[in-house]
């Protein structure tokens, strides 16, 4: 099989009719080139296998259309998840690549789709995902669901029902800007998130006013720490700022005085610093 690997890009029409020429392979081809790439990393077998399975993923891309997403993106997405597969496949499994490759094909796809149908993801986890998938597959079968529909649904999908009902409110919502509209009406405004979601950000004003208020803590607290002696001080370092606090017994032995004597001067020193950061 002689065929370019260069395929015409710029209409879907003529590489849809370009992918069409290229000959399927046949099952010991398709063996013979998957052991070799398997076997002697052979690059030339690994376009040829991808070449000819094409053909493939702009049948599978087709079925996707209706998420009105560009076709020639799904079948690049798609192509992706055949390379993929590609240099996975084991010959000695006695499976078709076709077989294979359609779960990473797919994989592709669906994480296209969902990346790019809405600004906000509709389907974060692997449930979501499949009832995304699911759901609009068999909502188009069931028209309006009626409530044992929905639960007929989730029976078949091994979901819940309340699941189903929260994709199929996230499936029926539209993007909305957050900025309001040019509009005349006034009303039009308050439509929009920016008219009735609140900032929950700190006024730059009482942000301002922390930073400053904190600054002069912490500048208190060092005055306060300078004017006690070098044993209280160490005291509560070793106490209250040190990752490992140190214990009364162990500053009592440090210091050849008694663990009561050691929580005398760890409070008197904590009332100092009160009285000095008070003035």
């Amino acid at each position: 099989m002689t065929v370019e690997l260069a395929l015409p890009t710029g209409s879907l029409e003529a590489y849809q009719a370009a992918v069409a020429q290229i000959p399927v392979l046949s099952a010991d081809e398709e063996r013979e080139l998957a052991t070799r790439l398997r076997e002697d990393n052979d690059l030339e077998a690994a376009r040829r296998l991808v070449l000819s399975h094409l053909r493939f993923v702009a049948y599978i891309a087709r079925g996707y259309k209706g998420y009105g997403l560009p076709e020639a993106d799904l079948i690049q997405e798609g192509s992706i998840g055949l390379m993929k597969a590609v240099k996975r496949f084991d010959p000695t499994m006695n499976v078709r690549l076709a077989s294979f490759a359609v779960h990473w094909i797919k994989a592709e796809i669906h994480e296209y789709v969902l990346r790019n149908w809405r600004i906000v993801k509709v389907a974060t986890t692997k449930a979501q995902r499949k009832l995304f998938f699911n759901l609009r597959k068999n909502r188009a079968r069931l028209g309006w669901m009626t409530q044992d529909e929905v639960n007929t649904l989730a029976a078949d999908l091994g979901v819940t029902p309340e699941n189903v009902m929260e994709m199929e409110t996230r499936l029926n919502a539209n993007d909305a800007a957050f900025d309001p509209a040019v509009s005349d009406r006034d009303d039009d405004a308050f439509i929009s998130p920016a008219g009735y979601l609140a900032d929950q950000r700190p006024d730059p004003a009482e942000a301002l006013e922390g930073q400053q208020w904190q600054a002069h803590n912490e500048q208190q607290l060092n005055a306060a720490l300078s004017q006690l002696d070098e044993r209280s001080l160490d005291i509560l370092q070793s106490r209250w700022m040190q990752e490992k606090k140190a214990t009364l017994h162990e500053l009592a032995d440090k210091y050849g005085v008694s663990a009561e004597r050691i929580r005398q001067l760890e409070n008197n020193a904590i009332k100092k610093l009160k009285v000095s950061m008070a003035a």
